[in-house]
């Protein structure tokens, strides 16, 4: 019995998820900050931007890609999630996410391109043909989330392995 009057029961250790999640979105920044950077000249902004222009929309396209990343994965894990992630359900919740994030990123793209035309791709930006998406960003929302999410996964056990909780 602890202080409080609760009998406390022998539980195995829990997945922590909290740690996964800052994990996931550490490595989402780091790498959403590199891509945003490498893919400029896809960009018609990279010839026709000025630096303060070209260093803001990295800026803002890096920490936009951090909230979609996090909304994506919050989502995920509220409809295939378990207490016990991320060693529960890791694929399903990766899935959904990148399914999420893609899904989004067709959305803004053609909203930013068509519709607003607040940017353009330069011509060295190859467009997957009937969405009309470039392969950059679709690739970008592919990969990076799910490096983020093996990773955040990795450590999580790891940490476990190092100092079990008893």
């Amino acid at each position: 019995m602890n202080s409080t009057g609760d009998v406390s029961l022998p539980h195995p250790a829990a997945p922590d998820w909290l740690r996964a999640i800052t994990i996931y979105m550490a490595v989402i920044l780091v790498a959403n900050l590199i891509w945003e950077t490498l893919q400029l000249p896809l960009y018609t902004i990279w010839t026709t931007g000025t630096a303060r222009d070209i260093a803001f929309a990295v800026i803002h396209c890096t920490l936009g890609d951090a909230l979609i990343a996090l909304s994506a994965l919050i989502l995920a894990l509220v409809s295939v999630g378990t207490k016990n992630w991320p060693d529960e359900r890791h694929n399903l919740v990766l899935a959904v996410t990148i399914i999420l994030g893609v899904g989004y990123t067709i959305f803004s793209e053609w909203l930013n391109i068509v519709v607003r035309t607040s940017w353009a791709y330069s011509s060295l930006m190859p467009v997957v043909p009937v969405i009309g998406t470039g392969l950059a960003p679709l690739m970008q929302w592919i990969l990076i989330p799910a490096i983020g999410l093996t990773r955040a996964r990795r450590a999580t056990v790891a940490a476990r392995i190092q100092s079990p909780r008893e």
